[in-house]
C-alpha cells in the first residue's frame, strides 16, 4: 500500500523561507515595472511640448523623431525601408514615375533616386503634357549624346573652337551656359537658357562652379551636360557687360555686315543677359540678330534671368513654342521638373526631413519669407505684414483665446497641419510657433511649425549653404499651399515645382516702410521675369505686353513681365 511520505519540520521551513524570497522578488519587479511605465507615460505627456520648444532644425537641435533624427547634410545614413513613410496610401499622390512620359527610363534609379522617386512626395500635375515636347525632349537626348562631351563630333567642334574661328556646316552647335547671383537665379536661368536650345537647336553645357558641385544629377541620358575642365573659355569673370566678345559690343562696333559668311565670324559669340539696370540687352530677342546668331556654333551665355517669356515673343519660336507648351504657365514646371533631380546626398537628406516632420500631416503649408539688401525691411513690420496677410486670406490655421468644442470621435479624428518656414532668420519661426503654442485653433486642429535652417546670410559661394537651400526648396515644393516673397526666385521655383499659385507678401514701395498691400493671389504658376527686353528693334518704347496676349506684367514686379493662360 502506498504511504505519502510526510515533510520534516526542516523542510517545511526551508520551503516556506523559499517563499518568501520568491514574493520578494516579484514585488521587486512590480515596482520597476510601474516605474518604467511612468517614465513611458512621462515621456509621451512631454512630447508635444518638446516639438514646440524645438522643432526640427537641419542642425540636429529638433526633437527626436520615430522616424528619422534630426538631420544634417553630409549624414548619408538612408532611413531603413521597414521605417519609410507608405505614400502609396494616398491616392492623390502620383506613382508615375515618369511624370506621364517627361522622363526618360534609360537611367540607373540608383545613381539618382530623387529622379524616380520624387513622384511618391508630390501631387500630380496640374498641366497635361504635350506629346510634343516629350517627342522634342527625345530627339535632344539623342543630339546631346551625339554631340555631347566625350563624342568624335564634341572633339571636333572643339578643334575648330580652338582654331580661333567658325565654321560653316557644322554638325553640332552649342551653347554654354555660365551662372550668375543665387540658387533660385541660376536654376531659373539655366531652364531658360536649355529652353533657347531646344529653340536653336543647341547641345547645352553647363559651368556649375564648385559651389553647385554635387547639387544635381546629370539630366541627360547617356552623356553630361558638365562642360569639360579644358574649355579654353572657361574663365567666368571675364564675362561682363563690357565683355569684347558680348553680342552687342561687337554690333555697336559694326562687326556683322549684311549676309556675312559664318567662316568671317569669330570662334563664339558672348551673350549677356544679367539684371542691367532692370532691362535686359537688346538685340537678343530680335528676329533678324537671331539669323546672325545662328551662324555661330559656339555661344556663351550668362544669366541670372528668366528670359523665357521673352522667347514668347519672337514670331520664329511662337509655333514651337505653341506645340510644346499648349498651356503657357507650364513651361517651368515642366522643364524644371525635367532637369533639376537632387543628387543621393541632398535627396537622402530632404527625403529624411520630410518623412521626420511632415510626412503625417493632413495638411503642409509652406511659408518663404525673403528679405533682400537692397530693400531691407525691418523684422517687426514684416511680421505685421504676415500676420495681415494671414488675418486676411486664412493661409495659416486661425486660433482663439477659448478652447473650441470639438468632438474628436474616431469618426471624426484631429486632423493635424504643419507649417514650414523657410527663411534665413529665426524670429518668424520663434514668433509663429508661439502662436500655436500658446493659443488653442479655432477649428481644433493640431499645428507643428519647423523650420530647417536659418543661416541669417545669403552665401551663394558656399557649397553647403547651396545644398541646404536646395533642400528647402524641394521640401516647400512638397506643401498643399504656399505663400512666398514678392521678387524671390527662391519662391518662384518652388511654387512652380508644386503647380500652385500661391499667396505673395508684397514688397513696400522703394520709399515706404511698409507694403499697402500685404500679400496678392498670384495668376500664373510661372516665375516671373524681372527685366524686361527693350525691344527697339520693335519700335522705342515697345510694350512687350502688347505683342503677345499671355505675356503680362507680374503681379510683383510691375515692370515684369511673365506667363499667363487665357
Amino acid at each position: 500500500m502506498d504511504m505519502k511520505r510526510g515533510r520534516s519540520p526542516r523542510r517545511w521551513q526551508e520551503e516556506e523561507d523559499a517563499s518568501e524570497e520568491e514574493e520578494k522578488k516579484r514585488e521587486g519587479w512590480r515596482r520597476n515595472l510601474r516605474k518604467s511605465e511612468l517614465v513611458v507615460i512621462a515621456f509621451f505627456v512631454s512630447l508635444p511640448i518638446l516639438v514646440f520648444l524645438f522643432g526640427g532644425r537641419w542642425s540636429g537641435a529638433g526633437v527626436r523623431s520615430a522616424v528619422s533624427d534630426p538631420i544634417q547634410f553630409g549624414d548619408k545614413k538612408e532611413v531603413p525601408d521597414k521605417k519609410e513613410i507608405s505614400h502609396a496610401t494616398n491616392p492623390a499622390i502620383s506613382q508615375d514615375k515618369l511624370l506621364g512620359g517627361l522622363l526618360s527610363p534609360k537611367f540607373d534609379p540608383q545613381t539618382c533616386k530623387s529622379r524616380y522617386e520624387i513622384s511618391k512626395f508630390r501631387k500630380p500635375s496640374p498641366f497635361p503634357l504635350s506629346s510634343y515636347l516629350t517627342q522634342k525632349l527625345r530627339k535632344y537626348e539623342s543630339y546631346h549624346k551625339k554631340c555631347g562631351p566625350g563624342s568624335k563630333l564634341y572633339k571636333k567642334a572643339m578643334k575648330q573652337l580652338k582654331s580661333g574661328r567658325n565654321y560653316e556646316k557644322s554638325q553640332c552647335q552649342y551653347v554654354v551656359w555660365f551662372p550668375c547671383n543665387g540658387l533660385g537665379n541660376r536654376m531659373l536661368s539655366l531652364s531658360a537658357t536649355f529652353l533657347y536650345a531646344l529653340l536653336t537647336n543647341r547641345v547645352l553645357l553647363t559651368n556649375m562652379g564648385k559651389e553647385s558641385e554635387n547639387l544635381f544629377c546629370e539630366p541627360f541620358p547617356g552623356s553630361s551636360w558638365v562642360l569639360p575642365s579644358d574649355f579654353p573659355y572657361n574663365q567666368p569673370y571675364n564675362l561682363h557687360v563690357d565683355a569684347p566678345e558680348s553680342y552687342v559690343n561687337m554690333l555697336n562696333k559694326g562687326a556683322f555686315a549684311n549676309n556675312v559668311n559664318a567662316s568671317a565670324l569669330p570662334a563664339y559669340v558672348y551673350f549677356h543677359l544679367e539684371q542691367y539696370r532692370l532691362r535686359l540687352q537688346d538685340n537678343v530677342f530680335c528676329e533678324e540678330d537671331q539669323k546672325t546668331l545662328k551662324k555661330f556654333n559656339w555661344m556663351l551665355l550668362k544669366s541670372d534671368s528668366y528670359f523665357t517669356s521673352a522667347l514668347f515673343l519672337m514670331p520664329s519660336f511662337q509655333d514651337e513654342l505653341n506645340k510644346m507648351f499648349p498651356k503657357k504657365e507650364s513651361v517651368f514646371h515642366h522643364l524644371g521638373r525635367y532637369l533639376y533631380h537632387p543628387t543621393n546626398q541632398v535627396w537622402g537628406s530632404i527625403k529624411r526631413y520630410y518623412e521626420a516632420y511632415l510626412a503625417r500631416a493632413d495638411e503642409k503649408i509652406g511659408l518663404q519669407i525673403r528679405i533682400f539688401r537692397e530693400k531691407p525691411i525691418k523684422f517687426e513690420n514684416m511680421y505685421e505684414q504676415v500676420m495681415q496677410c494671414t488675418n486676411k486670406v486664412k493661409f495659416l490655421p486661425e486660433t482663439t483665446r477659448n478652447e473650441p468644442l470639438i468632438n474628436n470621435s474616431s469618426k471624426n479624428p484631429t486632423k493635424h497641419k504643419s507649417i514650414l518656414i523657410t527663411s534665413l532668420y529665426s524670429g518668424y519661426y520663434e514668433r509663429i510657433r508661439a502662436i500655436y503654442y500658446e493659443n488653442p485653433t479655432l477649428n481644433g486642429e493640431t499645428v507643428s511649425v519647423y523650420q530647417p535652417s536659418h543661416e541669417e546670410e545669403q552665401q551663394t559661394e558656399a557649397q553647403n549653404h547651396n545644398q541646404k537651400a536646395l533642400a528647402e526648396i524641394y521640401l516647400l515644393s512638397f506643401c498643399d499651399q504656399i505663400t512666398i516673397t514678392a521678387w524671390s526666385t527662391f519662391g518662384y521655383v518652388a511654387h512652380s515645382f508644386a503647380g500652385i499659385k500661391p499667396w505673395i507678401l508684397m514688397r513696400p514701395d522703394w520709399d515706404k516702410e511698409i507694403a499697402t498691400v500685404p500679400c496678392i493671389k498670384a495668376e500664373s504658376v510661372e516665375p516671373c521675369l524681372h527685366s524686361a527686353p527693350l525691344l527697339e528693334c520693335r519700335g522705342k518704347d515697345t510694350d512687350p505686353t502688347k505683342l503677345v496676349r499671355h505675356v503680362r506684367h507680374c503681379e510683383d514686379v510691375g515692370f515684369g513681365i511673365k506667363l499667363y493662360d487665357d
